[in-house]
C-alpha cells in the first residue's frame, strides 16, 4: 500500500502532486527550474519537436534535473503533430531520447483552436497502446470520444478546459460534469486552457483527479510565485472535493434559524 494518503495512480505509479507542469516559454532556465521547484510537481511535460528544434537541451536537462529530484517523471508530447503516423513517429524517437513509455499524445486537427483531431487521435492511441506506451490522450470534453479513447488502451483522458494558452479557464462545465458523472472510475486531467489558480481549484472541486498547464505559470509576471499560488489551489480544491461541497439551493437558507426557539429582544 501506497505511503501517500491520497495518492493519484497512473500506471502503477503513486504521485503525490495533482499538478501536472509544462516547460515551454518561461522567461530564462532559472525560472523555469525555480517554477518546477515550488510547483512541487511530479509530473513535467516537455515538448519533443520543441526541443528538437531550439538545439539547446542543457537549460532543460537542468531543469528536468530539478524535478527528479523532487521525485518527478518526465511525460514527452507529440505537440505539434497533424497525424496519427506523424504523432506515432515522434513518440517512438520520445522513447529512445528519454526511456519513458509515458507519452502525452497530441493530434492538431484545427490551426486556430489547435482543437484534437478526434479521428486521428484514437488511431493514434490504438497504434500507440499496442506497442506498450502509456498513452495520456489531449482530448475534447466529448464523452463519446473519452470512450473510444479508453476502448483504444489508454488508462486516462486529458480533456481541456478551453483552448491551449487562452486562460480562459473550464468553458464547458456541463460537459465536464457529464465526462466526470458519466466516467467516475476514469482518472481525468484537465488540460490547457487554465490561467487562474481559481480555475484549476475549481477544476479538482468537481472531482477531476489533476491539471495539467503552462503558460499559467510561464507568462505570470513572477513564475515561481505563481506556481505555488498553483500547488496551493490545487491542494484545495482535491480537499474541498474530498470533504464534499455543500449542495447549491435556489433559495436563502439561514444559517442560524431562529424558529421555534426562545430569544430576548434588547431594549428598545
Amino acid at each position: 500500500m501506497s505511503a501517500i494518503p491520497d495518492p493519484l495512480l497512473i500506471d502503477g505509479v503513486a504521485l503525490e502532486s495533482r499538478l501536472f507542469l509544462g516547460t515551454a516559454g518561461y522567461p530564462s532556465p532559472v525560472a523555469l527550474g525555480e517554477a518546477i521547484r515550488a510547483s512541487a510537481t511530479q509530473v513535467i511535460t516537455v515538448g519533443l519537436k520543441r526541443t528538437l528544434q531550439a538545439g539547446d537541451n542543457g537549460a532543460l536537462a537542468q531543469a528536468l534535473a530539478i524535478g527528479r529530484a523532487q521525485g518527478a517523471r518526465l511525460l514527452p508530447n507529440t505537440a505539434g503533430c497533424r497525424s496519427a503516423r506523424e504523432a506515432v513517429q515522434l513518440a517512438h524517437m520520445a522513447r529512445e531520447l528519454y526511456g519513458t513509455a509515458w507519452i502525452k499524445l497530441e493530434v492538431i486537427g484545427d490551426d486556430h483552436t489547435l482543437q484534437p483531431d478526434p479521428f486521428e487521435l484514437v488511431a493514434a492511441a490504438a497504434e500507440l497502446a499496442r506497442e506498450g506506451f502509456v498513452v495520456f490522450p489531449y482530448c475534447t470534453e466529448d464523452l463519446i470520444l473519452g470512450r473510444r479513447l479508453l476502448d483504444a488502451g489508454c488508462p486516462l483522458l486529458m480533456p481541456w478546459g478551453a483552448p491551449i494558452g487562452s486562460g480562459q479557464g473550464l468553458l464547458n462545465l456541463h460537459g465536464l460534469r457529464t465526462l466526470r458523472e458519466r466516467l467516475p472510475d476514469t482518472v481525468l486531467v484537465i488540460d490547457a486552457g487554465l490561467g487562474a489558480p481559481s480555475q484549476a481549484a475549481r477544476a479538482l472541486e468537481l472531482g477531476f483527479d489533476a491539471v495539467l498547464l503552462n503558460s499559467a505559470v510561464a507568462q505570470a509576471g513572477d513564475p515561481v510565485a505563481m506556481a505555488a499560488a498553483f500547488r496551493d489551489a490545487v491542494d484545495a480544491g482535491r480537499m474541498a472535493w474530498r470533504a464534499g461541497l455543500m449542495a447549491p439551493q435556489a433559495f436563502a437558507v439561514a444559517s442560524t434559524p431562529v424558529g421555534g426557539h426562545a430569544f430576548v429582544l434588547g431594549d428598545a
